[in-house]
């Protein structure tokens, strides 16, 4: 991969990542130009402990004078203070980041597995186990996460009893190291299993039509005029080449599993970013959901990047070897 492409990209990147951080900037504060007294409503607060609440938010200030404090304060890492509890931002949203990347991470890695499906119901087309593949990848692509949580919800936890209905753990455990670990894993199944239903289906369709275009392509009969088996020209030819689609909806799922979150989060009373984006509108917490809508900007931003360098891997025209 040519060091002048790995430039372009890194370039792009952070190019939109500054874009991101003036339009987070002035989002919120156009939205709303008291944004104290939206918050402290209904508090009797005098004109001078609203003067000090402020300047404690750097809301003093010119527009200009904002942004530069802002800016400066990002590049120290510094997001500000909650203006629910006073906590900096970056702490309130750092306790709830490891629920939301245990389950996003988890539910991602059980979606992916669609990839495999579909590549072998693509490569077997027509068969009875594409039409029975294909089937069942519609059916869950259809089904909105936030019902499909609520019908899980209902029918395992709060019926059948087989799941807690929500939290991370149980309410005043104390358990440590492997117990720990298997109660959290309980607790997170179903939300876990919602997500993974609701993107898995995604997966396997693009999979098997990827499969399917490659099928087309001259160098696969080449391939078997060779003398090479089907399994090696599946493994070796097909499967990288039909990766390449795979791999942009991959980055682009991000974005769609960080908002499914915040639904499945909610019902399922995970503590997590999605929960705490909830929380924060509900106040509002113009700060925290401030660095929200950057972590997850930025998250999609790099999830891109690393999707484009790995296009670039995998396809040497793109990359420009």
């Amino acid at each position: 991969m040519r060091a002048r492409f790995i430039l372009t990209k890194l370039v792009g990147a952070l190019s939109t990542l500054a874009f991101v951080v003036a339009f987070n900037f002035f989002l919120f504060r156009v939205v709303n130009e008291n944004t104290v007294e939206s918050m402290f409503r209904g508090r009797n607060l005098s004109p001078s402990q609203i003067a000090r609440l402020k300047r404690q938010f750097n809301l003093d200030g010119s527009k200009w004078e904002q942004f530069t404090a802002y800016v400066g304060q990002l590049l120290h890492g510094n997001l500000g203070l909650s203006m629910k509890d006073f906590r900096p931002v970056t702490t309130v949203v750092g306790e709830a980041l490891w629920p939301t990347v245990l389950l996003v991470g988890t539910s991602t890695l059980l979606a992916m597995t669609g990839i495999f499906f579909g590549f072998r119901a693509g490569w077997r087309r027509r068969s009875g186990y594409d039409v029975g593949v294909t089937t069942f990848s519609m059916f869950t692509y259809s089904m909105p996460d936030a019902w499909l949580s609520m019908v899980f919800l209902g029918l395992f936890a709060s019926g059948l009893g087989l799941f807690p209905t929500g939290g991370l753990e149980d309410s005043g455990s104390n358990a440590a190291g492997l117990a720990k670990l298997l109660d959290q894993a309980h607790h997170m199944a179903l939300p876990a299993l919602v997500l993974a239903i609701a993107y898995i289906g995604e997966y396997t369709i693009v999979a098997r039509s990827a499969m399917i275009d490659t099928l087309r392509e001259d160098y696969l009969q080449l391939a078997r005029a060779k003398g090479l088996r089907d399994s090696e020209v599946r493994s070796k030819h097909a499967q990288p080449n039909a990766m390449l689609p795979v791999v942009s909806l991959s980055a682009l799922n991000f974005g769609f599993v960080l908002s499914g979150a915040i639904a499945v989060e909610t019902i399922f009373s995970w503590p997590g970013l999605g929960q705490l984006t909830r929380n924060a509108a509900t106040g509002p917490d113009f700060p925290v959901l401030q660095g929200l809508f950057l972590l997850f900007s930025a998250s999609l931003i790099f999830a891109n990047l690393i999707a484009d360098l790995m296009y670039g891997r995998i396809d040497p025209r793109v990359g420009g070897r």
